[in-house]
Parts: C-alpha cells; structure tokens; sequence
C-alpha cells in the first residue's frame, strides 16, 4: 500500500513538471549570458528551478515519512525492532526533513539575495556604459574638430602654431635652431656675394595714399626739416610719437646696472657690449636687448641718416624683402610696412611702423657736441594687411640714440677730418616675434645675430661715408 502510495507521488511529480526542467536539460547557462542583463534573467529562471524541485523533494520527502510512520506503527503493533538492513538504525526522518526545509529555504533566499545585487550593478554598470558612449561621442565630435583646424592651419600656414613653427612643431628645438641658422648664413653669403660683384638691387618704393619719390642722397633733408616735427606736429600720430621718443630716450640713457633691473651681459666683443633681460609673454620670447658701441670715422647723425632713411636700408638688412612706405608724414618721419624673407622653418615676418629721426640738444654726454636718435615703434594707425596675406606680423619698440664727440678743443666749425671723429651708439629694442617659436631657439638666434647686426650696419655706414663730406 504504502509503496503504490509513493510511486503515485513520484510518478505525478515527475509528469508534472516533465522532462524538460530537469538541471541536464537546460541548454541555457549563466556563463552563456553575453550581458548583464541576459546573466540576470537566467539567475532568476534557475532560482525558479530550483523552487520547482524544491517542490518536488519536499513531496517525496513528505511520502517517504508517511513509509516510516507506518513503519513505526508496524513495529508498535508486533513489538519488534525496525530492522533496516546492513546495520542501519532507525532515524528521525521527520527531524531531518524539518532540517532539509530549512536549509534549502535559506539557499533560495541566498540566491534570491545574489539575483537583487546583480540587478542592481546591472543598473550601475548600465548607467557607466551611458556615460561612457556619451564621453566617447563627444571625444569623437572634438577630435573631429582638431583634424579640421589642422586641415586648416595646413591649407594657410598662418600664422602658426603649424607643424613647423608652433607648440606643435615637429622639429626639436636643437633642429629648429640649426635650420634657422643655415637660412641665415644663406642670407648672408648671397648679400656678400652682391656686394663683391657690385650688384645691387634697389626695391620699388609704392605710397598708399600719396605719390612720394624717396630722396636720394644728394637731395638730404636740410638740419631745418629734422628735430622740429614739422609737419608731423598736426598729425594724428604725433603725440604717440613725442612720447614714445621721449620714453625710449629716458630708458637709452639709463645704466644697465641702475636698480637692479636685471640686465644680463650676453656679448662683450671690444667696443660692443650687449645686455638682455629674459621676459615671456603668454609663452612669447621678449627680451629686452640694450647695447652699446662706439666708432670712429662718422658722426651721429650719420648714422642715424643711413638707419632712417629707407634707400639705404636693403643694403644692410641681410633680411628685408620689400619695405613700402605706405605714408610720408614729414621729412623726419614716415610709416613703413616691411616685409622679410622666410627663414625656414620659422613663418615669413613683417613689421607695420612708424619711424621718426630727431635731433636731442638738451642731457648730452660731457664729451658730445651733438646727438640724433631714430625710433620705430609698430602701430595699429594703418590697417595695412601683409603683401602675400602670409605673414606673421611684428611688434617692434626700437631706438637708435648716437653721440657724437670730437678731440679736446675741436668744434663742428673746425675743419675736421674723418680720423679726428667718433660716434657712441646706444641701441634698444623690444620685439614680439608674433608667433611661437621656441624659447631657446630664439635666445640662441638674438646671441648669434645680434652682435652682427651692429658690426654689419656700422661698418656699411662708415664705408659710405668714408669719402664723403662731414655731415652734422
């Protein structure tokens, strides 16, 4: 009876829930889930599994100790012991599956627990995989723009950063320098070269807004037309003008060792000494450079006769490309645009300026019977655009202050030879070079050029005036 009862249990059972839920037949694996998602759904579907054959046991459990109560009964009844066979004793069933119950309660809601906490990192990783696409695309959309200004900087190479000159530059500074340096020694041997086979070549001069012929050197401005302003005087731009000048003459005749402004001697070559302040702004190279020099053989206004006067400057600039005077103010101060040659790998330069050239009879040296100064200082007065549309624009605060003294006793009325003059020069200068480029590189290049720049211009003036009338 009681064995029929229990294969009726396990038979209804077992058809109940088929064949299909057994743990061999399932074809779906936790391992198998390719997201958190699918690994989710098939945690709950095994608990609901395990649920089902929790089911299962507990009636099959439920039968068998219907088998040992009766069991029981049959033993009170006739008063023998339960023989179970092979040594085994009687247990207490019903205290075991109270047991059971609990244990594979307490596994149910471990695993039900386990599927809570991966629901909830599936939401967490959910929400950081959002965070991720939408960090992506938006890495994307400004890669995408990069690669356009890149494009762009490519297709117009002005004005930097590029892939030559730049913060991005290629090039390392070393290499940078070198390549700057070779188109230097270029510029210089091919100027020397001119200068052996006597050719010279003279720039076209245009005015942008009037007609003007440069005067030659037979045709100098008489003392009368310099120093006074003249003309310039109702000129828009004369009071930048006066003050400029006379600020960048208080700064010429302050010592470099007054106050502990910091200048550093970078070239100490006989008469020519070169002081710099190291300064940077927004990341641009713009030291201060304040030089002294003296000569022999001409006087100062001479010398800033030749610095002023446009005609001459080609000859000694190794750099200049083109220089326009884009408006002729008065005789002593015009507005240039002046455009020089690309030194590769640097961006092609030009400089927007004005440039006046006085007389100073008032703060003398002791020992000096006149002064003249030259200034440049770039302006915005003109919206003149680059001639090639290319260039990368100077800005540039220069003077040119020179001294000139005679032997103890001597006066400019005396009949003076060229032998019996000397001139002192003080030379300052401001420049922003206008577009990045390498630090050291450039304090490298001022240290290299510098030095001949003075050498290379006073020599050319003391040529050119060396048989020539004296000029005060």
């Amino acid at each position: 009876m009681y064995k029929e009862d229990t294969a009726s249990t396990d038979t209804t059972s077992l058809r109940r829930h088929g064949s299909t839920m057994s743990l061999q037949s399932n074809t779906v694996s936790v391992a198998s889930g390719n997201s958190l998602k699918k690994t989710q759904r098939n945690l709950k579907e095994k608990a609901g599994e395990i649920e089902t054959f929790k089911d299962i046991l507990f009636g099959q459990i439920e039968t068998l100790q219907r088998y040992f109560d009766a069991c029981a009964d049959i033993n009170k009844t006739t008063g023998k012991s339960l023989d179970l066979g092979d040594g085994l004793k009687p247990i207490d069933f019903k205290g075991e599956s109270i047991t059971f119950r609990a244990t594979t309660s307490g596994v149910l809601t471990t695993l039900q627990h386990c599927v809570d906490i991966i629901a909830e990192s599936d939401d967490l990783w959910k929400k950081k995989l959002e965070r991720e696409i939408d960090r992506r695309k938006r890495t994307e959309e400004q890669n995408r723009k990069y690669k356009e200004e890149i494009e762009k900087i490519k297709r117009i190479s002005y004005p930097g950063p590029d892939f030559e000159e730049g913060p991005h530059s290629t090039l390392p500074e070393d290499e940078f320098f070198d390549a700057v340096e070779t188109g230097l020694e270029k510029i210089e041997e091919d100027m020397q070269l001119r200068a052996k086979l006597k050719l010279q070549s003279q720039q076209s001069l245009t005015v942008a807004q009037a007609p003007y012929q440069v005067q030659l050197e037979g045709n100098t401005p008489s003392l009368e037309e310099f120093g006074t302003g003249g003309l310039a005087r109702s000129h828009i731009l004369w009071p930048e003008i006066d003050r400029v000048c006379s600020e960048q003459l208080r700064y010429a005749r302050e010592g470099v060792g007054e106050g502990g402004n910091g200048w550093q001697i970078f070239a100490d070559e006989g008469e020519i000494k070169m002081y710099k302040r190291e300064e940077e702004v927004n990341g641009l190279v713009m030291d201060p450079l304040k030089a002294y020099h003296s000569v022999n053989g001409v006087t100062a206004r001479e010398m800033c006769h030749y610095f002023f006067m446009p005609e001459f400057r080609n000859e000694w600039e190794t750099t200049l490309e083109d220089c326009t005077i884009l408006e002729k103010i008065s005789p002593d101060t015009f507005v240039f645009l002046q455009t020089h040659k690309r030194i590769w790998p640097a961006s092609q330069r030009d400089a927007l300026f004005w440039s006046h050239m006085r007389k100073i009879t008032d703060g003398l040296d002791e020992d000096a019977v006149d002064m003249w100064v030259v200034c440049n200082n770039s302006t915005d007065y003109s919206k003149q655009e680059s001639k090639n549309g290319k260039c990368v624009r100077i800005f540039l605060t220069v003077i040119l202050a020179c001294q000139t003294r005679l032997p103890p006793g001597k006066t400019k009325n005396d009949d003076l030879s060229r032998d019996e003059l000397a001139c002192k020069i003080t030379y300052c200068s401001v420049v922003n070079p206008g577009g990045w480029a390498p630090a050291s590189a450039l304090r490298a290049v001022y240290k290299r050029e510098y030095p001949k720049f003075l050498k290379r211009f006073t020599g050319y003036v003391i040529d050119q005036c060396k048989n020539k009338p004296i000029m005060f």
